[in-house]
């Protein structure tokens, strides 16, 4: 078993979306431990008016899958709970699943940095 921590983020129906996001999530993932929501104001691009607020969550959990199999699943249970090309042009995010961590290598280093991440680091069980 791998151990992984993934960044879930949603900007539209954000609730739903997350909830949705962890039902897909225990398809590929066992011993999830989920930090608290939050919510926050996006950071980076300028963001759409009226999706600018985001619900970010971390997991902690262990999978079988290669680190290249997980990230393909991840945006495929983007796909299916609503990702589109068109709705990233429009700044609208249904949800965003991020692999951060797979065992000791790290991805996405500039998310590292992200307050929400570092917010929520602290929280996540070991």
């Amino acid at each position: 078993m791998h151990r992984v921590l993934i960044s879930l983020a949603s900007n539209y129906q954000q609730e739903n979306h997350l909830s949705e996001a962890h039902r897909v999530l225990a398809e590929v993932i066992s011993s999830a431990a989920y930090t608290e929501a939050i919510w926050t104001e996006a950071e980076g691009k300028a963001p759409c008016a009226q999706h600018s607020t985001y619900l970010n969550q971390l997991v902690s959990a262990e999978t079988e899958l290669t680190a290249d199999e997980l990230n393909c699943r991840l945006k495929e249970m983007e796909q299916a709970l609503g990702r589109t090309p068109e709705m990233r042009r429009q700044g609208i995010v249904p949800i965003d699943l991020d692999l951060l961590l797979w065992d000791s290598d790290r991805y996405h280093q500039r998310d590292w940095q992200r307050s929400y991440i570092t917010r929520l680091l602290p929280s996540v069980p070991h």
